[in-house]
């Protein structure tokens, strides 16, 4: 009879525990507009979610590069192992749900005074004792273990879109970093030649100096120019080893081995993506789905802080044999129980209730503020790219065209020069002209494709490896 009551009292408990003193959790409305600034045209339906980056990312050492950084970056890994950290946490919470059913033995031994033995002399008793014992269970009225294992659970959730959100922040830099480098390359590369002319061309300067063909000024606005130059190759060499580490650092490992790197300008490196609805971002966005969670945890610990309130009841039962004798244990008459319900009521807690309660409300309010900042950091970010997306293009063309034009100017003013027309200053003015505009070629270049990346990062790209259908779309790279 008693096992059945306690068999009943365990099944009204679990039946009971689905209830929690919890507020409904209603998620916030989102803070921003109801549509992003006016987006350039080229739209296409499939969202930047739903691309995988190996479809995005095009070029085999890229590819290589960005596989290599999921397999070794630190920061990930670490991410990796804070999920396996909440999910244990969890688990040790939930376990709470069930009582804990554990196997006893025990064996007691007593001497007891000739003062208390019926034989007036003293003697030694003992005991044996086995069974099964639930120790201190709590029986969930009030759903304060329930709100704690919903509160685990959400941040369980929350770590686990925090290590999304860490990959695809990771894909993003490393391509971003490697781009970067190639960046370097290509104007050391453009630095190396221009050094190499200009040396040449301080040495005819000093042949025509030595016969008297041209005057010391002549000589040293030449010179000045190719000094100009190693100055240039020296620090783009020193950039260029740094980007280079930088870009170890996020990979976590030495890069050997990779395919032969193209030119930007040669690259089809990105596709172009649609800008979505900000709607989009609090289903894409893993760093908004963590705010979330973190909420929900937030608003769950509420009704803990509320049940604290409410009587804790808790139950300890034992079941089994007992003996005098290790040989009479399982003899007949021998089983032993017992039953020791608790019910504990706080009355006098000098406010730790009331206070608990009220940081509990407090912490919640901070997790909105936090959900709802992330949801505008998160609209801005892409607002931002497709600002910066048709005036980039914009720059990019109006670059090629003055690239163009100083590289005619400059032959022009060496056939000016040639034909004794023009002075040398003309023809060093517009190799310098040429030089910089060259470099600010690439560094436009660099400018639109790392926009187009962060373009497919803040739109929630870069959690996939490939897609079902490869996309077609043209490429940002000009």
């Amino acid at each position: 009879m008693r096992i059945k009551l306690i068999s009943t009292v365990l099944a009204a408990s679990a039946a009971l525990a689905g209830c929690t003193l919890a507020p409904t959790y209603v998620r916030p409305d989102a803070p921003v507009a109801t549509a992003y600034p006016a987006d350039a045209a080229g739209k296409i339906e499939r969202s930047a979610a739903d691309i995988g980056w190996r479809e995005f990312f095009t070029e085999p050492r890229l590819q290589a590069t960005i596989a290599a950084a999921l397999d070794n970056n630190r920061d990930l890994r670490i991410a990796a192992l804070r999920i396996e950290e909440a999910r244990a946490q969890y688990n040790i919470q939930r376990a709470d749900l069930l009582p804990t059913v554990s196997a006893t033995a025990g064996e007691a031994r007593a001497r007891v005074a000739y003062t208390l033995s019926a034989t007036g002399t003293s003697i030694v008793t003992s005991s044996y004792q086995v069974g099964l014992s639930i120790p201190s269970f709590e029986l969930d009225f009030f759903g304060r273990v329930r709100s704690l294992s919903n509160a685990a659970l959400a941040q369980y959730l929350a770590t686990e879109e925090a290590r999304k959100a860490a990959q695809i922040s990771l894909v993003a830099e490393v391509a971003k970093a490697y781009l970067a480098e190639r960046a370097f390359a290509e104007q050391l590369d453009l630095a190396q030649q221009t050094l190499a002319g200009r040396e040449t061309a301080y040495k005819l300067a000093k042949q025509r100096f030595d016969v008297g063909a041209s005057s010391a000024l002549d000589l040293r606005l030449s010179e000045a120019s190719a000094a100009a130059a190693r100055v240039a190759v020296a620090t783009l060499t020193r950039q260029r080893a740094q980007a280079a580490n930088a870009l170890t650092l996020l990979v976590g490992k030495p890069l050997t081995d990779l395919p032969a790197a193209q030119a930007l300008s040669s690259q089809n490196l990105v596709a172009e993506l649609p800008a979505g609805l900000p709607s989009d971002l609090l289903t894409r966005r893993p760093d908004i789905r963590a705010a979330e969670q973190r909420l929900i945890s937030a608003n769950a610990n509420i009704g803990a802080a509320r049940a604290a309130f409410f009587p804790r009841i808790s139950l300890t039962a034992s079941l089994g044999t007992a003996s005098n004798t290790l040989a009479g244990l399982f003899d007949a008459g021998s089983r032993v129980w017992t039953f020791v319900p608790q019910l504990v009521l706080p009355i006098f807690d000098f406010g730790r209730n009331i206070n608990n309660l009220d940081l509990a409300e407090v912490r919640k309010n901070i997790a909105v503020a936090d959900y709802e900042k992330s949801i505008q950091v998160a609209f801005r970010e892409v607002a931002d790219a497709l600002a910066a997306r048709g005036t980039l293009n914009e720059q990019l063309d109006a670059q090629r065209v003055l690239t163009d034009a100083q590289a005619d100017r400059l032959r022009l003013s060496e056939q000016r020069f040639a034909n004794g027309v023009s002075s040398s200053l003309d023809v060093l003015d517009a190799q310098r002209e040429l030089f910089s505009a060259e470099q600010s070629l690439v560094q436009t270049r660099l400018l639109r494709l790392t926009n187009a990346i962060d373009l497919y990062r803040t739109l929630g790209g870069g959690l996939q490896e490939t897609t079902a259908v490869a996309t077609t779309t043209p490429t940002a790279s000009k």
